[in-house]
């Protein structure tokens, strides 16, 4: 039978890669709902080709999508607006797979809706469970919603891990034989770039990721590292381990997506090309396997594998990142909320690409911790977070 999907977030580069499996396989997936923020021409391309229900754009946008859609004569799917749309979307009864990838903070609310409504989520949205923690966590148990991981990393790692690995009690400490997570990271574009010459680089070359395509502000933040330091964050809460059972190790071919390593000495590592339709493909069909557009891997291409410890004196997003999950309570929600407005800045040009973690690290030090025990406690401190991380900015901005 059919499952239906929802895709938070179709027009990017997450969305785009979701839409090309889905398309391989249309006796087993249709698209209930697709939404975007601001690329609305390439949303009218996503309804003519695949006829959704619903569209979800931001009120602003609303009057224009509705002349686009007149324009090319799309009269079966319905606009819905902002956040209200979104989680509307998110918990429709006809939802079956909700791909949560929504950039950033906006995410969370969303993909809680969907996690509260028990749907299959595909959780590509890294920052709504670095923000929410055990809140999102507690919430899928609850709700028996089933929790899958795309970012590539976490999809490795779920695929090592025992089969029933997740389901077990959330203790913070290996289990299962368990010894070790090895959380593989490319570098980013700058890996064998000098300290000195970070000072000066452009946003056209932090977005140049030497090994995937992604977007603006993702590719950033794996210029920065603090994508490895988001996602280690991630690490601890879906798979209930403590930071310090997390290692990060550079790896820049981008072949091995992460490990897990076991007492008895095994290292298991889950290998492929670099393309997010195979963890896609992965997180739809678990536990059955269904094809993808991506090549088996070439172990004759790719004959040299390369690993080292990552350098946290050039890349300090890692170690602000590690520390604010040791402190736990709402700190991990204000590292993020402040990367999100100190990256906004370096892409605007406002600030230099070294002040990213300096904004980072002084909304940290600024603000006081207190128990993420409420999702208004969160949202409220990502709130006082951004506007220190802004006046942080101001006093940093370029001249």
């Amino acid at each position: 039978m059919s499952q239906s999907v929802c895709i938070l977030g179709a027009t990017g580069s997450i969305g785009e890669s979701t839409l090309k499996v889905l398309q391989q396989h249309p006796d087993k997936y249709s698209v209930f709902a697709v939404t975007a923020y601001s690329r609305l021409e390439k949303l009218v391309e996503i309804c003519k080709q695949f006829h959704p229900q619903v569209a979800v754009v931001p009120s602003t946008q609303q009057d224009r999508l509705a002349q686009l859609f007149k324009q090319h004569r799309i009269d079966y799917t319905e606009i819905l607006t902002d956040e209200a749309g979104l989680v509307a979307v998110a918990e429709h009864p006809q939802v079956d797979i909700v791909m949560a990838a929504i950039v950033g903070a906006a995410g969370l609310l969303p993909t809680l809706a969907a996690v509260k409504a028990s749907k299959r989520v595909l959780l590509a949205n890294k920052e709504a469970l670095v923000m929410s923690g055990e809140i999102m966590m507690q919430a899928a148990e609850q709700h028996q919603a089933l929790l899958l991981p795309v970012d590539s990393e976490h999809n490795a790692i779920f695929q090592c891990l025992p089969n029933d690995y997740c389901q077990s009690e959330r203790t913070g400490q290996p289990k299962q034989g368990v010894s070790r997570i090895l959380l593989t990271a490319s570098g980013g574009p700058f890996l064998n770039t000098a300290l000195n010459d970070l000072h000066d680089v452009t946003p056209a070359q932090a977005c140049k990721h030497p090994n995937w395509s992604m977007g603006q502000k993702i590719s950033v933040d794996s210029a920065t590292l603090m994508n490895k330091g988001l996602e280690l964050i991630e690490a601890c809460h879906l798979f209930s381990i403590s930071e310090h059972f997390v290692t990060v190790v550079i790896h820049p071919q981008s072949i091995i997506h992460s490990m897990v390593q076991y007492v008895d000495g095994s290292t298991l590592a889950q290998m492929g090309n670099p393309d997010m339709c195979t963890p896609i493909a992965h997180a739809l069909a678990w536990p059955q396997r269904i094809s993808s557009p991506v090549d088996a891997l070439d172990l004759f291409v790719h004959q040299q594998l390369n690993f080292q410890q990552p350098d946290t004196i050039k890349f300090p997003a890692l170690s602000l990142a590690r520390h604010a999950m040791q402190a736990g309570g709402v700190a991990p929600a204000i590292l993020n909320a402040a990367n999100e407005i100190a990256v906004a800045a370096f892409l605007q040009q406002k600030i230099k690409f070294t002040a990213i973690p300096e904004v980072v690290e002084h909304t940290l030090n600024d603000m006081e911790n207190a128990q993420a025990n409420s999702l208004e406690t969160i949202l409220q401190a990502d709130q006082f977070a951004r506007n220190i991380a802004v006046q942080r900015v101001d006093a940093l901005r370029l001249k």
